[in-house]
């Protein structure tokens, strides 16, 4: 694997080197695992859980590819992953197109937990993968969620978040995994739906339902440029930590002191004019940035349009409008600007849910 250097200022630059291993290696079980009374179900548990936007990290400073946390905020889409969950004798059956990452994390939860028998597993995500819609940490807290009722519930919902951001992962071209990015605002936010701020090492500092009523309309511009692997590393370790180191406390301090009495409030178009400052600010800047100025243009005309809420979500490309505007006006904006709506669709203000077939 590629070794990457990381520049922090002019007396902070080390080298990281990413190393791939076999799903199943290198677990931590985060201080979870104990002797836990196991009760598996028979039948098959379900879970659908949402997928999210990620506004923005609080501090890239604060976390690394083997180090989860930094902080962030983010809010859960009624865009769907599903997971289906069986217990069997022995053996683990993954039925899903991107099984490393599966695979590793049911070696995890079964470690912790100390069960010995088998899995029949069955995913699908939804289908908009590496363009900030959080794919990842979606299925594997769908997939979490429903090992973890299969076999008695013998965690909560937070030792899970844990569980999965300290052991989250992306896969390799030879089908090996490596630590990757993980702030835990996607788990939090489809855990509990609505919108979640998150502070370091994956606490969960604030939630709360957040444009009931509105509409979510997502648009995915066209960009060469990637948002995974190397190139997300390169973007998140170097330029992003720098510009966090002088704005980290201003994103903190309107996140505290603006955006969460926005949403107490249910003010929409001010919780919009928050994010749309923190687009210009520290790590967010450099994630914008990171497809050309172009995002920025596109985002700017959707702000002169009055759109009361307009942002990019992670290190994109995909845009997230929301505003109480019929999908044809928005199309229409939308179209005057060269882009088209990808999704339609709202906040889910609920969270993931469980169900067991018989």
């Amino acid at each position: 694997m590629a070794i990457m250097k990381i520049r922090g200022g002019d007396l902070d630059l080390v080298e990281y080197e990413f190393i791939s291993f076999s799903p199943g290696e290198k677990i931590r079980p985060c201080g979870l695992k104990k002797d836990y009374r196991l009760n598996p179900v028979s039948g098959t548990v379900v879970v659908r859980a949402p997928a999210r936007i990620h506004l923005t990290v609080l501090d890239m400073n604060r976390f690394s590819p083997d180090h989860a946390g930094g902080g962030g905020i983010g809010f859960a889409i009624a865009v769907y992953c599903t997971a289906e969950v069986e217990c069997t004798d022995s053996g683990i059956e993954i039925d899903y197109t991107r099984e490393p990452i599966l695979r590793h994390f049911v070696e995890a939860f079964r470690q912790v937990v100390g069960y010995e028998g088998g899995f029949k597993i069955r995913a699908r995500d939804h289908q908009h993968e590496h363009v900030g819609l959080g794919s990842t940490s979606t299925i594997l807290t769908a997939v979490g969620h429903a090992l973890n009722t299969a076999v008695g519930s013998p965690l909560t919902s937070d030792q899970l978040r844990l569980l999965i951001g300290c052991n989250f992962v992306e896969e390799t071209t030879t089908g090996n995994v490596a630590f990757a990015f993980e702030t835990g605002v996607g788990p939090a936010a489809t855990i509990h739906g609505g919108m979640v701020v998150m502070g370091d090492e994956l606490a969960l500092v604030y939630r709360h339902a957040f444009a009931v009523g509105k509409q979510v309309y997502i648009a995915i511009p066209s960009s060469d440029i990637s948002s995974a692997g190397e190139m997300e590393f390169d973007l998140l370790m170097n330029k992003a930590r720098t510009l966090d180191y002088r704005d980290r406390e201003l994103k903190s301090y309107l996140v505290l002191m603006d955006l969460i009495p926005a949403l107490e409030r249910g003010d929409l178009r001010k919780a919009g004019d928050v994010i749309w400052e923190i687009e210009f600010r520290g790590s967010k800047r450099a994630e914008v940035e990171h497809h050309g100025f172009e995002i920025y243009r596109y985002m700017a005309a959707l702000r002169e349009a009055g759109l009361e809420f307009v942002g990019m979500s992670s290190v994109g490309p995909s845009i997230a409008v929301i505003t109480d505007r019929p999908e044809d006006e928005v199309a229409k904006i939308l179209a005057g600007v060269g882009l088209r709506i990808a999704i339609a669709t709202t906040v889910d203000n609920e969270g993931l849910k469980v169900q067991e077939r018989a």
